[in-house]
């Protein structure tokens, strides 16, 4: 799960870079990076951290040029502490390359031989992204051994580096004194949009991101999605070539993205975040009606801040008044201890204070996004009746989690996840809930569908264990629980 931004524009842009890096920066904030590009000369800064962490003012300085692509990351694969997994990669041949990469590839260690045994590239980290750099890098390498870099050559190369891809990613990259490309997975499982915005010269700047958000920010209209397996190339003077790079490219966007990893005022799929997530709280509504029509609920409560829309729809659904219950200090960010330690526990505690007043003597429907491990739930059940609440009920706006994420988003492995195996009764007893509501998967899926009726498949593999790429075997997920970085 990480943020990514590309920029083309006839003036500096690392400004505008960092803006658009900070209007991301919920996808990742474990580290970030910046790459801008002057001519053939380039330049990159990356780090630990939050963007305004790891690029300061001489840091922007230093970052010249009216080319660039940014990165925000949430580690999925490799190590979350090792500054050298930060993005940007660079590789110096051919022409020079920048890469940032949103997603997970599946096939990394085949990958990676290829790259060290076969295509002689040497590749310094465990990051499936620098392996993705260097096999783009060596496509390319082919295709201009003894002629120039062309449009035709680098859609060519995409489309053999598609065939050599398993997984889900999205990806900006950089190359020397030639421009900015983008390009999505054939199954369109990380997203990528594209967005411009006019000057008064004439010259459109063009921006490529994981949200439509931060197109808004930066003042930025939102263009279009690229499609899965499709290729953008923009040059240096502002000019915008696409093609799709694959032959059998199938529209299966990762429906947690809407869920819980986007902003809510995104648009994904021609899909406002905000809308869906109110058609959820609809359907949510009706699953508790249906499945549990003696619960007694006094208020609906969302758990901030993204539950506020499908939490207020749920209310309504309900006929059950809604109110805030919680106070969320946002100046404290999520703690990195072990999700059993007390360390933890005291993090929850500190992020989310209660207003007592709507919890005493009450029946208290919580709605979350999601449960994963649980950990974080039981903590919050715990602050509800320390606050007074008679029954605490929590609602998820997800199906129930109980496989493994393999394309991209930051989930623990199906052995740490608490819907794994169980019962949705069981679930409620381990996290110390009066009753647990899961929203329904054909529901989720049918909400979208209703908004976007182009939205036919999904990728859903951590809520139904349909891995879509056709990769993944039980040795494979036994070996992601044992530890093993692919």
């Amino acid at each position: 799960m990480c943020g990514i931004v590309g920029v083309v524009a006839n003036y500096p842009i690392n400004k505008l870079l960092y803006n658009a890096l900070n209007g991301v920066q919920h996808r990742g904030q474990q580290a970030a990076g910046m790459a801008t590009m002057d001519g053939n000369l380039m330049y990159l800064r990356k780090g630990i951290g939050l963007i305004s962490q790891v690029i300061g003012q001489e840091d922007l300085n230093y970052l010249v040029g009216n080319a660039g692509i940014g990165h925000v990351r949430y580690p999925t694969a490799g190590s979350a502490d090792d500054p050298e997994q930060a993005h940007p990669f660079y590789v110096n041949s051919p022409f020079g390359i920048m890469l940032a990469h949103n997603g997970n590839l599946t096939n990394t260690e085949q990958l990676r031989n290829e790259v060290l045994n076969r295509n002689h590239r040497h590749v310094r980290t465990r990051s499936d992204s620098e392996v993705l750099t260097n096999a783009f890098a060596h496509e390319l390498q082919k295709l201009t051994v003894d002629s120039e870099l062309s449009n035709d050559k680098i859609f060519k190369a995409i489309y053999q580096l598609n065939n050599r891809l398993a997984g889900g990613y999205a990806v900006v990259s950089l190359i020397a004194d030639y421009g900015l490309i983008g390009f999505r997975d054939p199954f369109g499982i990380r997203p990528l949009v594209l967005g411009k915005k006019e000057s008064l010269d004439g010259f459109t700047t063009y921006m490529l991101s994981s949200e439509s958000c931060t197109l808004n920010i930066n003042g930025f209209q939102l263009i279009r999605d690229i499609e899965p397996g499709e290729a953008v190339i923009i040059t240096l003077d502002g000019k915008i070539f696409s093609k799709s790079c694959h032959d059998n490219p199938s529209l299966n966007i990762c429906i947690f993205e809407y869920a819980y990893l986007a902003r809510s005022d995104s648009i994904m799929e021609q899909i406002p975040i905000q809308s869906a997530r109110q058609a959820m709280g609809k359907y949510l509504a009706k699953t508790i009606l249906t499945k549990f029509p003696r619960l007694e609920i006094d208020v609906v409560i969302p758990v901030p801040d993204i539950t506020r829309a499908v939490a207020i729809a749920t209310a309504e659904g309900l006929g059950k008044p809604y109110q805030e219950g919680f106070v969320k200090n946002h100046l404290i960010g999520n703690d990195k201890a072990s999700h059993d330690s007390e360390q933890f526990q005291t993090s929850v505690i500190n992020r989310l204070s209660p207003i007592s007043l709507e919890f005493k003597n009450k029946n208290v429907l919580l709605v979350d996004t999601s449960i994963v491990r649980g950990n974080t739930s039981r903590e919050i059940i715990k602050i509800a009746r320390n606050a007074g609440a008679k029954r605490v009920y929590l609602a998820s706006a997800a199906p129930k989690i109980c496989y493994s994420s393999v394309y991209g988003v930051d989930m623990p492995v199906y052995t740490q996840l608490i819907g794994h195996g169980k019962s949705d009764e069981e679930v409620a007893v381990e996290i110390g809930a009066d009753a647990v509501i899961y929203q329904e998967l054909a529901d989720f899926k049918q909400c979208l569908h209703e908004i976007n009726p182009k939205l036919v498949n999904f990728e859903a593999s951590c809520f139904d264990g349909n891995y879509i790429s056709g990769d993944i075997n039980e040795e494979f997920l036994q070996s992601l629980a044992n530890g093993v970085n692919h």
